[in-house]
């Protein structure tokens, strides 16, 4: 269903100043949230969070997270270089995020539209941003860490030219990978992929054989086979080589076209999931949803059920028991319109392929908007804006969490215990008085996302047994499947309700 309305933003300790209306689609009810979920209400956060992270230092009794979007100066044509606000958010457990925040200011390079990921260690590494106008990248690389104070360092201008919405994954040997990006101007696109050494000194070493000017942002993932793939934004999906001086070849055909600020991930080993997006920024975009599976023999991709809403601008965030929440986006053929904007949550399920319309969001989370997945198994949802969308948006400094069915469903087992970190291939030790109860144990790297891409987020579902008050699980061996760094580890029981989520570090020596 859809209609206009005026929504009353309601805040602890805090009111957000005006009001608009727009057009609205699907206001699903909050009366049932053990099957729809629930939506808290609207809290203050310091910044337009473009860029969002979950900080390894989360642990069982709050969330910490980094947020930035750019240099914070009213105007947007020409945004300030060098200089970048960021904050770290503290949420607690169950509750609301605090009011007042640690501000890490970047006094090298501005970070708008940069790629991210995180390392090993644990630090943030940020690759590209923004120099003066759109489509004008920095060549910088920068790091983030918390020890032994927070902090940025940058390398100036380390990669072969500047990058402006390029992605950055982790790879199984440590290293990390960053393609694509403009350097000035629309189509100059850097062909170059580069692969930062993590564990040889740092630096960089070029995919020379690999050149290849990908549009901006791609969706970019590490199959079981070790070679990184590319699903999104065009319609030919494309494998990367990352050895020596790398090679791309060329994949399936997805059903859809071009898929433009369509979501994307990789719900299990191998298997990807793409949903919505728009042939381009300036038409309608679909609700038609494509899956692939590429440990088959001959990977083919699959349409499936649509999603109930056309979206562009989504967010798609993957739960503890494995299910795909999307939130966000609008349904406008303009390219940022606040009068297509959805609220309503979906909820996909791998088991049936199935979506289910959930609970109704308040505030329109469409570009620049983000969503990650806390250790309490909320999501947050904040951003949208810098530029407002047209038709009502705003440049939104808010936030809102959602709270999953799955917590309304009994309560929640307890996870007493957990090693800090462990490696691969090794047998943990998981201390619960639930043992009996569980059902699941599962792993989710902490979240990094911008621009609907959370380029650090993969799911993995782990083999146990059962003790007297203890769990012994076994992590894979297999670096391309468990790929290092830190992750959330929940455990589940017969409900489907997870526990706390503890902050786990794999092969981060």
């Amino acid at each position: 269903m859809s209609g206009r309305y005026c929504s009353r933003r309601m805040l602890i300790g805090y009111a957000l100043a005006g009001s608009s209306c727009a057009l609205l689609h699907g206001r699903a009810s909050a009366d049932t949230p053990e099957l729809t979920g629930r939506w808290s209400s609207v809290y203050k956060w310091p910044d337009v969070a473009i860029h969002l992270h979950l900080l390894p230092s989360s642990n069982p009794t709050r969330a910490r997270l980094l947020s930035f979007s750019d240099d914070g100066v009213p105007g947007l044509k020409s945004r300030k270089a060098g200089f970048s606000k960021s904050y770290v958010v503290e949420i607690q457990t169950n509750s609301a995020p605090a009011t007042t925040w640690a501000y890490v200011p970047n006094n090298v390079t501005n970070l708008f539209c940069a790629g991210h990921t995180f390392l090993p260690d644990g630090r943030l590494l940020a690759m590209g941003g923004h120099i003066d106008y759109n489509y004008y990248g920095a060549g910088d690389v920068n790091f983030f860490s918390e020890q032994p104070t927070l902090a940025w360092q940058t390398q100036p201008n380390a990669m072969n030219a500047g990058r402006w919405y390029p992605s950055v994954i982790s790879l199984p040997n440590r290293e990390v990978l960053v393609v694509s990006g403009t350097t000035a101007g629309t189509t100059d696109i850097n062909p170059l992929p580069q692969v930062w050494k993590t564990d040889a000194g740092g630096g960089l070493r070029d995919l020379t054989g690999a050149q290849l000017k990908l549009k901006t942002y791609p969706k970019l993932f590490v199959l079981p086979n070790g070679r990184v793939v590319s699903v999104a934004t065009e319609q030919l999906t494309r494998y990367l080589d990352t050895s020596g001086t790398g090679k791309w070849t060329s994949g399936p055909k997805r059903v859809f076209g071009n898929r433009v600020y369509a979501c994307a991930v990789m719900y299990g080993d191998g298997k990807v999931l793409v949903a919505g997006g728009a042939p381009s920024n300036s038409t309608a975009p679909t609700s038609t949803v494509e899956v692939i599976d590429f440990t088959a023999t001959k990977p083919a991709w699959r349409q499936i059920q649509s999603m109930a809403y056309a979206r562009k601008h989504a967010n798609s965030t993957i739960l503890p028991d494995g299910t795909v929440l999307v939130t966000g986006g609008s349904s406008s053929s303009g390219f940022n319109d606040a009068a297509g904007a959805i609220l309503v949550a979906e909820l996909w399920d791998p088991s049936t392929e199935r979506w289910t319309k959930l609970a109704s969001a308040q505030v329109p989370r469409i570009y620049h908007s983000t969503a990650l997945l806390l250790p309490d198994g909320r999501v947050l949802s904040a951003g949208g804006g810098r530029p407002k969308a047209k038709n009502g948006g705003e440049n939104n400094t808010s936030c809102e969490i959602f709270e999953p069915p799955y917590l309304f469903k009994g309560s929640r087992p307890t996870i007493n215990n957990a090693p800090t970190k462990a490696g691969l291939g090794a047998q943990i030790q998981i201390g619960t008085p639930d043992a009996a109860q569980i059902v699941q144990v599962t792993l989710l790297r902490l979240g990094s996302v911008t621009h609907t891409f959370n380029m650090n987020q993969r799911f993995n579902r782990l083999s146990f047994t059962k003790g007297a008050g203890n769990l012994t699980v076994s992590l894979p061996s297999d670096p391309n499947r468990l790929l290092p760094g830190h992750y959330l580890l929940f455990a589940l029981n017969e409900q489907g309700v997870p526990s706390v989520g503890r902050v786990i570090g794999i092969a981060t020596d």
